[in-house]
């Protein structure tokens, strides 16, 4: 393997952008944050996000950032969009190496190491994904905001948001919930929350998860936290009809959401090993020993 690369992990979704530095044999260097890199947002915004994030983590371990001497392993929301996939690798500046997968398949690898498992990745959307004997991966979920994405940050903002809509017009009490969901946005009356409302992307609506998280006893927020773990549930199912991996919740949901996942479930749930940036690190050694060969 070439000595002079540096390896490079990405994970990038709606909400922000991860990324872990390593040298050339996988040690960790540094690790940095950068805005959102999921295709659905746009791709020169998506590069936009990694050049940052890479720089920071170049900083960060006092070395001077080479694109040519980088080696990317990036596991990016969007990538099932050929059209997506196709702008984003031709807008790519000039690396010595580039993989780009699913960021399900980089979850994967960071949460059960390259062993056999599966994993539910919960964040601005969400993706279930299992990684079979043969070292394949099969995915469900992950069809996008709005229609898809079941469990996931956005899928939650964009329900819970009716509970602020039917309090404005007196259909249900204005309570706790609704002022920190209308608090949240900004809005004082149906006018300015419909404006709220038209501006809205899949990262504004994900941004009012954790605020169903934190009235979670409230009952429109409960049933709603309810059905987000029947479809966790479901995915599961899914993908491993025999009931017998080990599964990872990952993401920034993952663990808020752990508890309304159904029981039958419960016993077989583990802490992720590492997270998506790190399997994308993985996939960056990968690309790079390709590359010596």
């Amino acid at each position: 393997m070439n000595t002079d690369f540096f390896l490079i992990g990405i994970d990038g979704g709606g909400s922000g952008t991860r990324v872990v530095l390593g040298d050339a044999q996988g040690r960790e260097l540094a690790q940095a944050a950068a805005g959102p890199s999921g295709l659905g947002l746009g791709v020169e915004r998506a590069w936009q996000a990694i050049a940052a994030g890479c720089g920071e983590a170049f900083e960060r371990a006092g070395v001077v950032l080479d694109w040519s001497r980088c080696v990317l392993g990036c596991g990016l929301a969007g990538v099932n969009n050929r059209d997506w996939l196709s702008a984003f690798l031709e807008q790519a500046p000039a690396v010595a190496g580039l993989a780009v997968e699913s960021d399900a398949y980089t979850t994967l690898l960071g949460a059960h190491g390259g062993e056999q498992g599966v994993i539910v990745a919960l964040g601005t959307g969400s993706v279930a994904a299992v990684l079979n004997e043969a070292g394949e991966c099969r995915s469900v979920s992950g069809y996008g905001f709005p229609s898809g994405d079941e469990a996931s940050g956005a899928w939650l903002g964009l329900r819970v948001i009716v509970h602020a809509q039917q309090a404005l017009d007196g259909r249900v009490p204005h309570d706790e919930l609704a002022q920190a969901l209308l608090a949240h946005t900004g809005a004082q009356d149906r006018d300015s929350l419909v404006v709220w409302l038209c501006e809205a992307d899949q990262t504004a609506y994900a941004r009012l998860a954790p605020i169903a998280v934190a009235h979670r006893e409230h009952p429109f927020a409960a049933r709603l936290l309810g059905n987000a773990g029947m479809e966790v549930g479901k995915m599961i199912e899914a993908l491993d009809p025999s009931g017998t991996l080990p599964v990872a919740l990952c993401g920034g949901l993952g663990m808020p959401l752990r508890d309304f996942v159904p029981q039958a479930f419960q016993a077989r749930l583990r802490e992720p090993l590492a997270d998506s940036a790190h399997g994308g690190m993985q996939l960056a050694r990968r690309e790079a020993g390709r590359l010596a060969s």
